[in-house]
């Protein structure tokens, strides 16, 4: 009797509508499994991988953990990705038709594998870029040293429809990035106020003192992105300011301040003087502006991982140098980069060794196009500039004995000096486009606004207090000045390598987090931009 009551509410609960509906399920998610795992065969590995850590379970059969991740990809727009990309309007509806349709195992699959693919897409753009710099720029030689995606803890994060958190922890950690994106989310609120009001294209020049319509336009431009508002704010830097409303039309000492912080934010000459070029830099509409923080924070994308405790860093847009000391300080520099024609190239590399009293060997190009030229005008040019005429061996040549109109196979070579080229010392890295950092006998340049008149090498200012810290930080035990002194020229190794990277940003943030935009010297922004801007295909 005892056995038949336990068979009867055995049966009982068996048969209970929630048990009967429980095991359906049970049934139905096992050849789901199998499906997924089926479809896997011919799929990415980072997906087989991803699924392999849930042994194989869907990730995406709840209808809230689809539209939770729908409702997180749109937030890429902050990172200047299109959430379209990775279906972001599709998923949810997608789902929705599968489930009221009754579609089969297979679909299903299908979905679920797709699904994933967009957040590990996502996943990975965000932390090492949407495009392949190398595709973008085909001189491209940066590493990209983004860490693998931890897909267990992805997994968990999917399970907890902890989608921000996922995001967050992809983007690149540092400082410049958030920064960026804050950038972007301000100028797309101005956009969406209706952006800024352009000056007439007039050639007129305004400053301060002038009465003008055009002056009450140049007030509101500057006032929409808050140069006004902080010169106001700061009385004990702009004494005498008129902190009161002021005449609208009249250009007064708080316009003046506004119009220098724009020039400075925008690498203009600081005069207070809105002429053509800051003129056009006032004109570009918000849009553009949009477009160069998104371009930029791709960069980021590309550049800020895996960065070593101690490297320098040449902002070659930027026209400066950082070194990240193993300290914690930061010197930094301003710098003379390459002109349009002769670009410095981005790059990463390790400073090796160092120069003193170093002598040049003009390169081919500069000596095609601008040594032989001089010296066809003037055959007395190599003697004043310590030049030598050489052999391919070294030999010596007589200058006065050489056809210059068809001089052959031969090298100059400069001599150490105060005129050298180099100057007194130059920072060397291997690297294939035989550039380097070196000082120059130019030091007027340093203090132009831009700063693009090299060959492609990278002049610094103070370079012997920049090359003594690196001595002093890597151990070498060296005197720069002394070893100077000394006069000979000499190689002198760093005690061990220090990291280089070579880089071209057109918006970065400064010292206090406001954007600097910077003029695209390269014309790499409209490419870039084009790129970003294809759709792409999952």
């Amino acid at each position: 009797m005892r056995r038949f009551v336990a068979i009867l509410a055995f049966l009982t609960v068996m048969l209970s509508p929630l048990a009967f509906a429980e095991q359906r399920e049970t049934v139905r998610e096992a050849p789901l499994e199998a499906e997924i795992a089926r479809q896997l065969a011919d799929a990415p590995e980072v997906l087989r991988r991803f699924y392999a850590t849930r042994a194989y379970r869907p990730a995406w059969a709840e209808r809230q953990r689809v539209a939770a991740f729908a409702e997180a990809l749109q937030t890429l727009e902050g990172d200047g990705l299109d959430p379209r990309d990775y279906r972001a309007d599709a998923l949810a509806a997608e789902q929705r038709r599968l489930k009221e349709g009754g579609a089969e195992v297979e679909a299903l699959a299908r979905f679920d594998l797709q699904a994933s693919e967009a957040l590990l897409t996502a996943l990975r753009h965000l932390q090492r870029g949407r495009l392949d710099p190398r595709q973008v720029d085909p001189r491209w030689e940066i590493p990209l040293e983004a860490p693998p995606l931890d897909l267990a803890a992805i997994s968990r994060a999917v399970d907890g429809e902890r989608f921000d958190q996922a995001f967050g922890e992809a983007r690149p950690p540092y400082a410049p990035y958030e920064r960026l994106r804050s950038g972007l989310a301000r100028y797309r609120n101005i956009e969406r106020l209706g952006g800024w009001p352009g000056l007439p294209d007039t050639p007129r020049v305004l400053r301060a003192g002038d009465v003008d319509d055009a002056v009450a336009q140049l007030r509101r431009r500057l006032a929409m992105e808050g140069e006004l508002e902080v010169m106001a704010a700061d009385t004990d830097a702009f004494p005498g300011a008129e902190l009161q409303s002021p005449d609208p039309r009249r250009f007064d000492t708080a316009l003046e301040a506004a119009v220098k912080r724009f020039q400075r934010r925008h690498l203009l000459e600081v005069d207070g003087v809105v002429g053509p070029q800051t003129r056009a830099a006032l004109n570009v509409p918000v849009a553009a502006r949009i477009d160069q923080i998104r371009v930029n924070l791709e960069r980021a994308r590309w550049l800020l991982h895996g960065l070593p405790e101690a490297f320098v860093l040449v902002d070659i847009a930027g026209y400066r140098l950082s070194y990240f000391r193993p300290n914690g300080e930061i010197w930094q520099s301003r710098i003379v980069v390459g002109q349009p024609y002769r670009r410095t190239p981005s790059l990463r590399s390790e400073i090796t060794h160092m120069t003193v009293n170093p002598t040049w060997t003009v390169p081919p190009t500069i000596l095609r196009e601008d040594v032989l030229p001089r010296v066809r005008r003037d055959p007395s040019y190599l003697q004043s500039q310590n030049m030598r005429v050489l052999t391919p061996s070294g030999q010596r040549l007589d200058p006065w004995q050489v056809d210059w109109q068809n001089p052959g196979n031969v090298m100059i070579r400069q001599d150490p000096g105060p005129q050298n080229a180099l100057g007194q010392v130059v920072i060397r890295f291997p690297n294939d486009h035989l550039v380097y950092l070196h000082d120059t006998p130019a030091q007027g340049l340093f203090a132009r606004e831009q700063r693009a008149f090299s060959s492609g090498c990278i002049r610094v200012e103070g370079v012997l207090e920049f090359a003594q810290l690196l001595f002093d930080d890597t151990g070498s035990g060296q005197d720069v000045r002394a070893l100077i002194a000394r006069g000979q020229t000499r190689n002198v190794s760093l005690g061990r390598p220090m990291p280089v990277i070579l880089h071209y940003w057109t918006v970065h943030p400064d010292e206090n987090g406001q954007l600097v935009f910077r003029p695209d010297i390269y014309e790499r922004d409209d490419a870039l931009r084009r790129a970003l801007d294809r759709p792409l295909a999952l």
